[in-house]
């Protein structure tokens, strides 16, 4: 028996039945799904735990992280820490499967083995289509690089805490897990011979990055920051990270209180919001911390501008594009294991931070 993790967050439902529909087709069923979706919006929770019931062998869990970045290792961990069988398949909302897969994996199970896959990518109309497996049209391959799609032994994933869940957004949390995994003595294979899956086209991940706040969380240079940290454990040889709660998520009474404490409204005065970030908060024990953050009318005003050009004394702003990364970047460095939410106003006009400390 094998189980496959599905980390997810706010797909469309197509996507996730077309993926579901070829685990249906496996010529051996011994198989079982542990869902794990991170935070979708509440309305397209509903959709796809509905579409999930029309499938006996998936279980579905939401976490309730909706106002916090994408984190595929926690997802995952919480996933490993719920699985029972001996191995499991990182899988993913986006892939079609070959009907012989499971049967596949299942030869391929060992205990310090770990197997990655290379897979086939479909175009945006091609994506569209359902079809039978060996009819639909291939737009590229991945080589051995890309390492997300994996066989994995639980007990080997336990042994290392899972995935490291410092990586935030996107990028090298599978490469890091494979590593970690040949320091502690395991093999690592790469199944080129046939493809045994597909990958449903999406807009990347970099090419939606933009340098202006945005709806979506994103934080500046994320992904070369994912890779220091790839580089430092892969030369200090590191095997276990985490903390000792790794595989835990904000729980929904932390959410729902989070949601109803009053904040504390705050400029993006330049003072003011480094002294949050480098005294208040690390500070706080035991307390909720609440700010809104709105720009300062006197940014804009004439009078300001006019004493800019004397080089006279202002009061220092920041925009709020920077306070958004130096949030996020404090969040991902230091108190991603603590409960907090935080989301950028629909008019892109206020950021509302909130964490138990």
């Amino acid at each position: 028996m094998i189980t496959f993790l599905y980390p997810y967050r706010n797909r469309e439902v197509e996507r996730i039945k077309r993926s579901l529909d070829s685990l249906a087709l496996q010529t051996d069923q011994r198989f079982k799904v542990l869902f794990v979706d991170y935070g979708s919006k509440q309305e397209m929770a509903n959709d796809v735990e509905c579409l999930l019931q029309s499938y006996s062998f998936v279980n579905y869990f939401y976490l309730y992280t909706r106002f916090q970045p994408w984190n595929k290792s926690k997802a995952l961990n919480f996933a490993i820490k719920k699985c029972d069988t001996d191995y499991c398949f990182v899988a993913d909302v986006d892939m079609i499967f070959h009907p012989e897969l499971v049967s596949l994996l299942i030869s391929k199970c060992e205990e310090t083995t770990i197997t990655y896959f290379k897979v086939g990518f479909l175009s945006k109309l091609e994506s569209s289509k359902s079809l039978a497996f060996n009819k639909y049209q291939i737009k590229f391959y991945t080589n051995h690089e890309a390492t997300g799609i994996s066989l994995l032994p639980v007990k080997k994933l336990k042994e290392v805490q899972g995935y490291d869940e410092f990586f935030h957004f996107w990028g090298a949390e599978d490469t890091d897990l494979h590593n970690r995994l040949r320091s502690l003595g395991c093999t690592i294979a790469y199944f080129d011979t046939a493809i045994m899956m597909l990958h449903q086209w999406h807009p990347n991940y970099r090419k939606r990055e933009t340098k202006r706040l945005n709806l979506e969380l994103q934080l500046s240079g994320i992904v070369e920051h994912n890779h220091l940290h790839l580089v430092n454990n892969l030369d200090k040889r590191v095997t276990k990270v985490n903390h000792c709660d790794w595989g835990n998520c904000i729980s929904l009474e932390d959410f729902d209180n989070l949601n109803k404490v009053a904040v504390m409204k705050m400029d993006n005065n330049k003072t003011k919001i480094d002294y949050f970030l480098f005294h208040q908060l690390p500070k706080s024990k035991n307390e909720i911390l609440a700010i809104e953050i709105k720009e300062n009318q006197e940014v804009n005003s004439l009078k300001h501008k006019i004493k800019q050009l004397m080089r006279k004394k202002t009061n220092r702003f920041y925009d709020l594009k920077t306070i958004n990364d130096m949030i996020l970047q404090h969040v991902v460095s230091f108190y991603h294991t603590q409960p907090y939410s935080y989301q950028v106003g629909s008019d892109l006009k206020t950021l509302v931070f909130k964490i138990k400390t």
